[in-house]
C-alpha cells in the first residue's frame, strides 16, 4: 500500500515538472491575416536581433496554436505575422498555457494597437501590456516635449522644456520599482531589476583625509555597483534586448578607455558570466569584437588579451578549429605592436642608395613610420598633409620619419617620393623581400602611420595628420608630470 502511495505521488510530481516545461499559446485575430504560416521569434541581447523559435500554420486566416513540449528559455518573445511587417510582443516562460485575442490593425506608430489585444490565463502578460501602454504614453509626452525643444528660441526656454523630461523618467523608475516590490520572483521583475541603476548614496562625501570633498564619490559608486541588480544566471534575460545596450553603456561609458583597465574590467564581468554559457560565449563575443573594431587607439590590446586569456585556453567552445585560429592569427599580427612596446626592427634598403638603413638606426626624440603606397589613393591624400605638419610642427619636436614604401617598381616609387616632395624623410623599400614589414605591422592596407619614442617604444599607432602633434604634446606632458 506504501509503495502504491509512493508510485502515485511520484508520478503526480512527474506530471508537475513536465507542466512547467514547454508551452502552448493560441492566438485569434479578429480580422484576416494573409499569411500561411506566423512565426515565434524572441530576442537575443538587443532589439536589432531576432531569433526565430517556432513556427505554426495559420487555421481558417484567423487561428494558431504553438505548442511544445520540451522546455525553453524564456524571455521576450514576439510573433511575427503579417509577412513580418507586425509583431505582438509578450513575455513566454517554461510552462506557459495561454491565449492571445489580437488585431491586425496598426495604431499611429505603425505598430500593433495595444489596446487591441489582451491575454487570457496569463497575469503576467496583462501587466506586460499595461507597462508598454504606459511607455507609449510616456513616448508620445516625451516626443511632444522634444518638438517644443527643437522650437525653443532661447536657452532659458531650453532649460524650463529640457526639466520637463525628469518626471517622465521619474514616472518610468517609480513604475519598475513599485513592479519588482509587489511582484517578486517573475520574468518581468527581472528583466526590471538589470535595468535599475546605481542609486548614489548622498553626501557630503569625502576623502580619507576626512575634509577634502571627494569630486569622484558619484562616479566611482555608480561603476562598482553598475551590475549589483543584474541576475547573471538567470539565462532569460538573454533572451530580452536588455543586455547588449547594459553592456556598452558600461564599457564606454563608465569606463575610462585604457587597455589595462578595460582588460581588468572584461576579466571581472566574463568571471560572473560563467555561472550563464551562454551570457558568456555572448559577452566574449561581443567584447572581443568591439575590441577589434574599435576605433580607440590601443584598443587592439583588449583584442589580443581576450583572445590570448580566452580563445587560446580552449573557452571559445563555440569555434571549430579555422575560427579560433583566425582570431589566434589575428592576435599575434596584432600582438607586435600593441602600445608600450619596442617597435619591431626593420632591416630595409634606402631608395637612393639601396644601402641598409633600419628602423631602430634613427636616432631621434622621435620616429614617425609611414608605410604607404604609390598606387593607393588615400596615400596621396594623406602624404601631403603629413608632409606639412612635419614641415610647420613636427620638425621642431625632433620628428624624424621613417618612410617605407609599400612593394611596386621602384621607379615609380622615386617619382611619388618626388611629386609628393618628401625627399628630406628616411626612404626606404624593403629590396629583399626579407623585412617581414606587412605582418610585423598589419600593412596589408595603406597608409599605416606608427609613433615611438626615443627609445623605439611604441606610444600611437593608426594615426593620421590630425592626431600626431596632439599625440606628442600629451605623451610629453604626461612625462614630465611622471618623470
Amino acid at each position: 500500500m506504501k509503495r502504491s502511495v509512493l508510485l502515485v505521488l511520484f508520478l503526480v510530481g512527474a506530471a508537475s515538472l513536465s507542466a512547467r516545461e514547454g508551452y502552448k499559446i493560441d492566438i485569434s485575430f479578429r480580422s484576416n491575416i494573409p499569411d500561411s504560416i506566423v512565426y515565434l521569434v524572441h530576442y537575443f541581447g538587443k532589439a536589432g536581433i531576432l531569433v526565430k523559435a517556432d513556427s505554426a500554420r495559420v487555421k481558417d486566416q484567423k487561428h494558431i496554436r504553438f505548442a511544445r513540449k520540451q522546455p525553453i528559455t524564456g524571455g521576450s518573445y514576439l510573433l511575427a505575422f503579417n509577412r513580418n511587417s507586425q509583431f505582438i510582443e509578450f513575455l513566454l516562460d517554461n510552462g506557459a498555457d495561454f491565449s492571445i485575442a489580437a488585431d491586425t490593425l496598426r495604431n499611429k506608430a505603425g505598430g500593433i494597437d495595444l489596446d487591441r489585444i489582451s491575454f487570457r490565463n496569463s497575469p503576467e502578460n496583462d501587466r506586460y501590456l499595461a507597462y508598454n501602454k504606459l511607455m507609449e504614453s510616456l513616448g508620445d509626452r516625451h516626443h511632444g516635449i522634444m518638438q517644443q525643444l527643437g522650437a525653443a528660441k532661447n536657452e532659458a526656454d531650453s532649460s524650463r522644456i529640457n526639466a520637463a523630461l525628469k518626471p517622465l523618467q521619474d514616472e518610468q523608475l517609480s513604475y519598475r520599482k513599485n513592479y519588482i516590490k509587489q511582484y517578486p520572483n517573475t520574468l518581468l521583475s527581472s528583466i526590471f531589476s538589470a535595468l535599475l541603476p546605481p542609486e548614489v548614496p548622498g553626501g557630503p562625501h569625502y576623502l580619507e583625509d576626512g575634509t577634502t570633498p571627494d569630486s569622484t564619490y558619484a562616479y566611482r559608486y555608480y561603476q562598482a555597483h553598475y551590475w549589483d541588480k543584474f541576475d547573471f544566471a538567470d539565462a532569460r534575460l538573454l533572451n530580452t534586448p536588455v543586455y547588449e545596450n547594459k553592456l556598452n553603456d558600461y564599457f564606454e561609458k563608465w569606463l575610462y578607455p585604457i587597455p589595462d583597465t578595460i582588460n581588468s574590467e572584461a576579466d571581472k564581468l566574463l568571471a560572473r558570466t560563467r555561472a550563464n554559457r551562454e551570457l558568456f560565449r555572448y559577452t566574449l563575443r561581443t567584447l572581443t569584437n568591439n575590441a577589434l573594431q574599435s576605433k580607440i587607439m590601443g584598443m587592439d590590446e583588449v583584442f589580443v588579451h581576450l583572445v590570448e586569456r580566452y580563445y587560446m585556453k580552449g573557452d571559445a567552445y563555440w569555434l571549430d578549429s579555422a575560427g579560433r585560429a583566425w582570431y589566434e592569427n589575428r592576435a599575434r599580427s596584432l600582438s607586435p605592436t600593441t602600445l608600450g612596446n619596442i617597435a619591431p626592427d626593420l632591416g630595409m634598403q634606402d631608395i637612393w642608395t639601396s644601402k641598409d638603413l633600419n628602423l631602430h638606426s634613427v636616432k631621434a626624440p622621435y620616429t614617425l613610420l609611414v608605410i604607404w603606397s604609390y598606387d593607393c589613393g588615400h596615400c596621396r591624400k594623406e602624404i601631403p598633409l603629413l608632409d606639412s605638419l612635419y614641415r610647420n610642427q613636427l620638425v621642431a619636436k625632433g620628428v624624424q620619419v621613417y618612410s617605407v614604401a609599400s612593394g611596386g617598381d621602384l621607379g615609380e616609387i622615386r617619382k611619388f617620393v618626388e611629386q609628393m616632395g618628401i625627399k628630406d624623410w628616411i626612404n626606404v623599400a624593403d629590396f629583399n623581400s626579407t623585412s617581414g614589414y606587412k605582418s610585423k605591422y598589419d600593412a596589408y592596407t595603406t597608409p599605416k602611420i606608427f609613433l615611438m619614442d626615443t627609445d623605439k617604444k611604441l606610444i600611437g599607432k593608426g594615426l593620421d595628420h590630425s592626431n600626431i602633434y596632439g599625440l606628442i604634446e600629451h605623451y610629453e606632458k604626461k612625462k614630465k608630470a611622471n618623470p
